[in-house]
């Protein structure tokens, strides 16, 4: 080879050199599966790809112009056996690729929980997968630990070998959750909820990041995954509840807005039902949400008394976005909320509950007695004069 072509070479080998390929050698026994499911049908698909682009130079090879020794047939129009070639051996290919990708598609289902952590080695019954609540907010990642009342922004942890089920929504727009070593990638949208199931089988700290183009601050919209054993996890969580501050409806809100390139932040409390609150969202104070909106329609609606409920939403709050053409956006006020409602229950109920007539004792002194009032007596025989004094 030339020190030409090796000069030309170069960068390319320079730009291989600096890839990745974590999707090759995953750290979890989902992203291996689909490793394999790639690697089959990559195969499948050469073993027609192969043979057709070597018959091809064969045949420009022998037929060219210059081979005057090769067989002349200008008559010849048929051959059964090229054609038994030609349409069995593709359908033989799709028959198989589909059938592998039918029955990968089922065992990878994101939403399917986890029969097995490795190959070989099936989820123990005594063991809960752990539960994480993520919201892609602009343009950063909130995750949740309800089981362990913690949050944080920009990081997450997960012991090996134990299941982990991801769920999973937005504020504002599409973005797509994605750490290569662990799963697959899957879509989080607002106003819905999605859900990954996974499993890290390798202590490492992994890149997580989102797919899906969403505005400005994409690029930097990452997070490192950290896969720990479960005494590096409950160490982990330890530090979020010493570092970590209130993560409540009001802080969530200055969070939520727009931001790029946030750092990694810890919560050591979270309100609770903010996941849900933001997946139907109605995280702002008074805001109908989603599934309470929906019981309303389900059961027929408020009527033309509802119109009346509707108002412009709060600009100041700077977490609702209204479509550039068509109607404007708008939200609905006036209506009891699910806590307003049960905190109105707790007030009546109270108001309802009797009272004790018992009198209120000061602690360690006796009860003092009670003699009761008498009036005094009059004497009968004494003359009774007016007030005028006659």
């Amino acid at each position: 080879m030339s020190r030409f072509r090796l000069l030309a070479l170069t960068p390319l080998a320079l730009m291989l050199g600096g890839c990745d390929f974590v999707v090759l050698h995953p750290a979890g026994d989902i992203a291996v599966q689909q490793r394999d499911l790639v690697v089959i049908s990559t195969v499948l698909m050469l073993l027609i790809i192969v043979p057709v682009m070597a018959l091809t130079v064969f045949f420009a090879w022998k037929y060219r112009e210059a081979n005057q020794s090769g067989d002349y047939d200008p008559d010849w129009n048929h051959s059964t056996y090229l054609e038994l070639v030609i349409w069995a051996a593709p359908l033989l290919i799709i028959i198989c690729l589909g059938a592998v990708t039918w029955m990968w598609t089922h065992l990878l289902d994101p939403y399917r929980p986890l029969d097995r952590v490795a190959r070989e080695q099936p989820v123990a019954e005594a063991v809960k997968p752990l539960e994480v609540e993520v919201a892609a907010l602009d343009w950063k990642w909130l995750f949740i630990y309800p089981e362990h009342g913690i949050a944080t922004v920009n990081e997450m942890a997960a012991p090996v070998d134990r299941p982990i089920r991801f769920r999973l929504t937005a504020t504002s727009v599409m973005n797509s959750f994605y750490v290569p070593a662990l799963a697959g990638m899957i879509y989080a949208m607002p106003g819905m909820e999605t859900t990954l199931h996974g499993v890290i089988n390798k202590p490492g700290t992994y890149a997580g990041f989102s797919t899906n183009y969403s505005g400005d601050g994409f690029s930097g919209m990452r997070f490192a995954f950290h896969g720990v054993d479960q005494d590096g996890f409950d160490k982990w969580v330890a530090a979020v509840k010493a570092e970590g501050g209130a993560l409540d409806r009001a802080t969530y809100l200055k969070l939520a807005k727009p931001s790029e390139n946030e750092p990694v932040r810890r919560y050591a409390t979270v309100e609770p039902q903010l996941f849900r609150l933001i997946r139907d969202r109605c995280a702002e104070p008074g805001k109908m949400c989603m599934d309470e909106m929906m019981a309303i329609d389900a059961s027929g609606g408020l009527g033309f008394a509802g119109i009346n409920l509707l108002q412009p939403p709060d600009r100041k709050a700077g977490t609702m976005r209204s479509a550039l053409f068509g109607p404007k956006a708008t939200a609905v006020a006036g209506i009891c909320t699910t806590e307003e409602a049960q905190a109105a229950g707790e007030r009546t109920a109270d108001a309802a509950r009797p009272r004790d007539r018992q009198p209120l004792l000061g602690a360690g002194l006796p009860r003092p007695s009670f003699t009761p009032f008498s009036s005094p007596k009059i004497d009968a025989s004494l003359p009774l004069r007016s007030l005028s004094g006659t």
